[in-house]
């Protein structure tokens, strides 16, 4: 008993000695630094990395990694060698026409591997924000926003030739970089609004999802290489894509997503190239992008955030397109 109160009061000593010398710090501190010291709550002393604020379920909803067989190759006839080189057209003595450089040029197949991230999302939002002008003044914005994490859970596709000339698809892992464009659509109206930096509404939208998380823009996420999650390791980047002046009568739109995937297609329409042009003259890619739609029942007068939803009434949720 006696030991356990000598403990208890070499404790309580030890606490005020603490206390002293940290008085003792604090007060021969320059005024400008004391001015600035503030002590962090217990709940924010890991900054943004935890705790993280829980997430109920079915608030977020997430898009699988879609990775096709048809997409790790294509055939094109490579118009710069059909009509650029002239006289292609001959048949050799010894050896098979199909070793010619017409036959080799036509119909001739590309094969690449295909990567794709997993995406979660919550439905897009709106917040007001106090955004500076040119001018210098202050300027009241209804700001949509979308809060969003990519994961790459391996698992690629990648064409292989076999012995026999045939190919094969192997999966395969490695890390991945997100470069993402979102565009907000309204078909209705005819108007596109692409993703706007707005660094003022980063800091309140974390205050309002989760101070303890931090959410990259657009440009800050293109700057991260994101490893393989596994089972018990999740490496998910989170992210933010914001939009401004959004036109208040939009009651139906859809979010485009590219970067995903780094599937796409091309195509040569009938004479776009000519002999005489550069490589690739009139030559058409589409990107692999992914397409949300939502809904907000409403007015132009009433810009209420708690009613947009996931979905169209008579459309698809979601869908991937080529543009």
């Amino acid at each position: 008993m006696r030991r356990m109160l000598l403990n208890r009061g070499e404790s309580v000593v030890a606490g005020l000695i603490l206390g002293w010398l940290l008085t003792y710090q604090t007060a021969t501190l320059p005024a400008a630094e004391t001015a600035n010291l503030t002590v962090a709550p217990a709940s924010a002393s890991k900054g943004k990395s935890g705790p993280f604020r829980p997430i109920v379920p079915g608030v977020e909803v997430t898009i699988a990694a879609d990775r096709q067989e048809e997409e790790t190759y294509s055939t094109h006839d490579i118009v710069e060698v059909l009509h650029g080189i002239p006289d292609l057209a001959w048949t050799p003595k010894l050896s098979s026409i199909t070793h010619t450089l017409q036959a080799m040029s036509t119909k001739t197949v590309f094969r690449r591997d295909i990567w794709c991230l997993e995406f979660t999302f919550k439905p897009v939002r709106m917040l007001w924000v106090d955004v500076p002008q040119p001018s210098g003044k202050m300027q009241r914005k209804l700001i949509w926003y979308m809060v969003y994490h990519v994961k790459n859970t391996g698992k690629h596709l990648r064409p292989v030739r076999q012995s026999d000339g045939n190919y094969v698809l192997k999966p395969f892992d490695r890390e991945l970089r997100f470069l993402p464009q979102f565009v907000l659509e309204a078909p209705e109206y005819k108007k596109a609004y692409l993703d706007r930096l707005i660094p003022v509404a980063i800091g309140a939208i974390e205050q309002k999802e989760d101070p303890n998380r931090k959410l990259l823009n657009t440009v800050e996420i293109c700057s991260k290489l994101i490893p393989v999650s596994t089972d018990l390791v999740d490496h998910s980047v989170w992210g933010v894509a914001t939009w401004e002046d959004i036109d208040p009568r939009v009651d139906f739109f859809s979010v485009s997503v590219q970067g995903l995937s780094n599937a796409y297609q091309w195509v040569d329409p009938p004479e776009a190239f000519k002999k005489g042009d550069p490589p690739g003259k009139g030559r058409v890619l589409t990107q692999k992008t992914l397409l949300l739609n939502f809904w907000r029942p409403g007015d132009e007068y009433v810009e209420d955030q708690r009613i947009i939803r996931y979905g169209i009434p008579g459309k698809v949720d979601y869908s991937w397109v080529y543009r």
